[in-house]
């Protein structure tokens, strides 16, 4: 199982808005996106999971915690990305951590990370 995260997201018009709908949504997995992406752009990528087991029958649910990172040309831009992510994101998982916003020391490019503990029913 994987954590619907581009779905929900893809298919949220305050987040098309910002990094496009659909398959050209600009939210890429395994933490890193195609060289020469369009800002702004999200990665993710998957921190910890584990299956909610039973001692008899299988799991009917897996969590996941993911760490979102958001880079943009201007901090504005990071600001708005995210807000409407956790919008998106909110109805459906838990945002569970606020972590670094920074630039990055190569590209210049504003950043903010978030973490999303996310339960999936299978």
């Amino acid at each position: 199982m994987d954590p619907p995260i581009f779905s929900v997201c893809s298919s949220d018009a305050g987040v098309g808005a910002l990094l496009g709908a659909g398959v050209d949504c600009r939210l890429f997995s395994f933490g890193e996106a195609p060289a020469g992406t369009v800002k702004p752009y999200v990665v993710w990528n998957l921190i910890s999971g584990s299956p909610e087991n039973f001692l008899a029958g299988r799991p009917d649910a897996d969590g996941f915690t993911l760490q979102v990172d958001v880079y943009a040309a201007t901090g504005g831009s990071v600001q708005a990305v995210t807000k409407a992510l956790c919008a998106a994101i909110e109805p459906r998982a838990y945002v569970a951590r606020w972590g670094a916003t920074d630039r990055d020391p190569t590209t210049k490019d504003y950043h903010r990370s978030f973490d999303v503990d996310w339960i999936v029913r299978r």
